[in-house]
């Protein structure tokens, strides 16, 4: 299918594409192990662990899978374990300023989207983080709307709908005309689905989430995609059915 025979279908039915952003328009592990860098960094002057070693460290701990509690095993390691080291730590990585390129599909896809549907966008995680994210990506020109969930409480994260009513709310959209695109099958889809829009689970083959599955039906998406590229065939295929 060509991209002026999907644009014809895509416009039989949806109006908008609703991205999220972690691991979907940019490689989350990307933030991260800059996250942990900065952490190395700091550690270096307040610890006197090399940068060097401590990053290796901790990117070791990372591949391991830790997840939550990277700096508390870290520390323990160096018998240096403490409440206040972690929070410090914690702090620094939330708060460093990333360097982020988006994925290699995501420019193409949104050059063919752009100014001919509308793209919107929700995120979770900490306000600050997420906007130093989204900052770094420049990618805002493309966006007409962008929900950050921390906007309206800790308790109205993903998998809340609340997000998505929300961007709905904003873009002035009935929910059969959107779609969302999203890479985690534990939040993404359930509060999105809720709310009436169609789902697609970018299931990149390097993605954090690629080994989970929807915990229930309710929680999987509409329709799977390994690369945004296909996004347009997959928008186009479905156009037209309920």
């Amino acid at each position: 299918m060509n991209h002026f025979s999907f644009l014809k279908l895509m416009s039989n039915r949806f109006e908008a594409v609703i991205f999220d952003l972690d691991d979907t328009l940019y490689p989350e592990r990307d933030f991260v192990l800059s996250g942990l860098m900065a952490a190395a960094v700091w550690a270096e002057t307040r610890l006197d662990i090399p940068s060097s070693q401590g990053f290796d460290e901790l990117q070791e701990l990372y591949e391991r899978g830790v997840r939550g509690n990277i700096f508390d095993q870290w520390l323990s390691t160096h018998m240096l374990h403490s409440t206040q080291l972690v929070s410090e730590l914690v702090a620094v990585y939330r708060e460093h300023s990333p360097v982020l390129k988006p994925f290699e599909d995501v420019l193409p896809t949104l050059n063919v989207l752009k100014g001919q549907c509308r793209l919107g966008l929700v995120t979770d995680g900490y306000l600050a983080v997420q906007l130093r994210k989204w900052r770094s990506l420049g990618l805002s020109d493309y966006f007409e709307a962008v929900v950050f969930s921390d906007e309206l409480g800790r308790r109205h994260w993903k998998p809340s709908s609340k997000p998505f009513s929300t961007i709905l709310e904003r873009m002035r959209l009935n929910p059969a005309a959107a779609v969302y695109v999203g890479d985690n099958p534990e939040k993404d889809f359930i509060g999105a689905r809720r709310v009436g829009i169609y789902t697609v689970w970018i299931r990149r083959h390097s993605g954090e989430y690629i080994h989970l599955e929807p915990p229930t039906k309710e929680y999987a998406a509409d329709v799977v995609i390994r690369t945004l590229l296909e996004l347009p065939f997959h928008l186009g295929c479905g156009c037209g059915q309920k």
